[in-house]
């Protein structure tokens, strides 16, 4: 155990959340610009999308919620935000941009929530809570990009809004590897449970 992981410990963080009731499935923009390392992309993003697969199609059979997530800014750019300021290539997703559409191997179907977003959350200024909630979704799992942006953000407001997240590590990418441990590792001892997909689907045998 590193020094670091021992402080954490002593002190009473990363316990475990374990599953209740029922589960959803958050797919956080797996787009084609955050696929392609030439655009928004790189690292492990395009590994962690075909890690994603088994489950959503998991999550079908099942019958899981689903929600997916893309970043879609106006065409006139009249909602651009701070977000825009850091990173002003967000600006080019726009609703009819190739590199805002969902990546085709997690292309959704009919009764999956696509949620628009203008910020790093999936559920900030969004319906997504409420959608989970009218489906009685009190476990999710969360996979996407990128670990340390839009991941996080996710995965803090799914636990300020009551429900456990599960970061499945496999399932989520970064451009950048270092950041991408690092806040696995924090979410871990604060926010959510990190695990592999198949450590998971190991314990839900049905």
């Amino acid at each position: 155990m590193s020094d670091e992981t021992a402080v954490y410990q002593r002190q009473g963080f990363g316990e475990r959340l374990g599953v209740e009731g029922r589960v959803g499935l958050l797919i956080v923009d797996f787009v084609n610009g955050f696929a392609d390392p030439g655009t928004l992309g790189g690292g492990n993003i395009r590994a962690a999308i075909e890690s994603t697969m088994p489950v959503l199609a998991k999550a079908r059979e099942r019958g899981w919620p689903v929600a997916h997530t893309r970043i879609v800014f106006a065409d006139d750019d009249s909602d651009a935000n701070v977000f825009c300021l850091k990173v002003p290539s967000m600006l080019k997703l726009k609703e009819d941009s190739p590199e805002s559409a969902i990546v085709p191997e997690l292309t959704p179907r009919a009764g999956e929530f696509v949620v628009r977003k203008t910020n790093p959350s999936a559920f900030f200024g969004t319906p997504l809570a409420a959608w989970y909630a009218q489906r009685a979704v009190q476990t999710l799992l969360i996979a996407g990009c990128v670990t340390s942006g839009c991941v996080r953000a996710s995965v803090v407001d799914a636990m300020s809004s009551g429900f456990r997240p599960i970061v499945l590590e496999d399932c989520v990418g970064d451009r950048a590897l270092e950041p991408h441990r690092a806040n696995l590792f924090d979410m871990q001892q604060k926010y959510a449970e990190v695990m592999p997909w198949a450590t998971f689907i190991q314990a839900q045998p049905v």
